[in-house]
């Protein structure tokens, strides 16, 4: 029997995730044509130069960012007394490490062009997997995105951040037969399932917010 004993980052992993499985929560999801955000992204990486090239991450970082300030019920925490709404949309990044799993905050990612968001993105990733993030760059996120695509997952449910009100998992941008204006045509769809906790988020709540993020990048 091979014993691996909890480190500090696995333990409260695990004590986190307790405490959102005990959430009433439910998931939507939706799928996007990625034409335009793909044809953006070829756009700022060529602009990008030396610099951190943006991703498709950081689009729609960006789109949900502007999403959340129009949707603020999204923007939220859940603290068991009351519903916590903010004003800023501090976007967090679900990132792998070797001990589990970190969620950096990009801090007012509404007020941030998508190079701003890309290069706060690069510096926090690089930092996570260097294990020399600070508390304060874990603290305080409003909303959280998971991306999964990079491995091939099309789509998956991601589990509650608790105290917020919701996470965006993102799956694997694939080639899809859709059909448009009444013809079957090939597009790069990518699936997009939001998870809420249904203390604090509603269904129709939750699907406008899906809905202005999709058009905001796609």
């Amino acid at each position: 029997v091979e014993v691996e004993q909890l480190s500090s980052v696995r333990r409260t992993i695990a004590r986190r995730l307790t405490e959102a499985w005990q959430a009433p929560a439910f998931q939507i999801s939706m799928s996007a044509d990625m034409t335009r955000a793909k044809e953006l992204h070829a756009r700022l990486a060529e602009l990008a130069g030396d610099g951190p090239k943006p991703t498709l991450t950081d689009i729609l970082t960006k789109a949900s960012a502007a999403a959340l300030m129009r949707h603020r019920a999204i923007n939220a925490r859940f603290t068991g007394e009351a519903i916590e709404r903010y004003s800023s949309a501090d976007v967090g990044l679900a990132v792998a490490i070797p001990d589990g799993l970190v969620v950096p905050v990009i801090r007012g990612a509404d007020r941030r062009t998508i190079a701003e968001i890309a290069a706060a993105r690069a510096d926090l990733v690089e930092r996570a997997r260097g294990g020399r993030l600070k508390q304060e760059d874990l603290d305080g996120g409003t909303f959280t995105i998971s991306n999964l695509g990079m491995f091939g997952v099309e789509q998956f449910v991601a589990v509650l951040n608790p105290p917020q009100a919701s996470i965006l998992a993102v799956g694997t941008v694939e080639d899809r037969p859709v059909a448009r204006d009444g013809e079957l045509v090939v597009r790069p769809m990518m699936t997009m399932t939001l998870t809420n906790d249904h203390r604090a988020v509603d269904g129709a709540t939750a699907a406008d917010f899906l809905r202005t993020t999709r058009s905001g990048c796609c």
